[in-house]
């Protein structure tokens, strides 16, 4: 009889890991997709995610991103380029700080520019999606890595925004160990979309305070 319940078991565990692989196996290829589209519609804003800043100046990765949302930003696709991410503890600038002055420096207006904070993709969204409501903000062309492009929009489709891709096609990511963030993405998008990821962000992340943005 115990022989019999432990086959059982032993059957039942395996459909589970058999299930568990096909489910991570089929978000990894999401995500490996989606970070190669990029569309060639307009929308209202221009949605940068951020990323590390070294002392007042954009990182490789983060200029990457910047560098793609100007181009866009230049083309008329969108007349708002948001950018997000808060300050990493022993950093005096914040991301998104760092970000709007590249974004000015380099010509867009100030009053074109909105700021965000945040620790992690959920805050970066939260964080913005007040002043996007009040300018009648919807529709968003997300500008971010690839690995990262799936999970940020679906953030964004969470908190209400109509995204569209447009990850970097050069990040200096890629001379990084890239299957670590292939992996992470794909571990964070197979539980977020199961959790939901306002309570992925909530368990890992320390909660902020919304950042007021520039803008008119």
């Amino acid at each position: 009889m115990i022989f019999r319940v432990l086959k059982i078991a032993a059957r039942v565990l395996a459909a589970v890991v058999v299930l568990l692989v096909l489910y991570f196996g089929v978000t990894f290829l999401q995500i490996w997709l989606r970070g190669h589209e990029h569309t060639t519609k307009s929308a209202q804003a221009i949605l940068v995610f951020g990323t590390t800043e070294d002392n007042g100046t954009p990182s490789p990765e983060l200029k990457t991103r910047l560098d793609q949302a100007l181009k866009l930003y230049q083309e008329g696709r969108a007349p708002w380029v948001v950018v997000t991410g808060g300050r990493r503890p022993g950093d005096v600038y914040t991301e998104a700080g760092v970000s709007a002055t590249y974004l000015e420096d380099h010509g867009v207006s100030t009053s074109r520019v909105l700021q965000g904070g945040g620790s992690d993709t959920w805050q970066n969204v939260s964080t913005v999606i007040g002043a996007l409501r009040r300018h009648h903000i919807k529709t968003v062309i997300v500008v971010t890595d690839p690995f990262h492009e799936y999970r940020a929009m679906a953030i964004s489709s969470d908190q209400g925004l109509t995204p569209y891709p447009s990850p970097v096609r050069n990040s200096p990511t890629i001379k990084h160990q890239l299957w670590r963030f292939y992996l992470k993405e794909t571990l964070e998008v197979g539980v977020g979309r199961i959790v939901g990821y306002h309570h992925l962000s909530e368990w890992t992340t320390t909660p902020v305070t919304v950042h007021h943005s520039s803008g008119s």
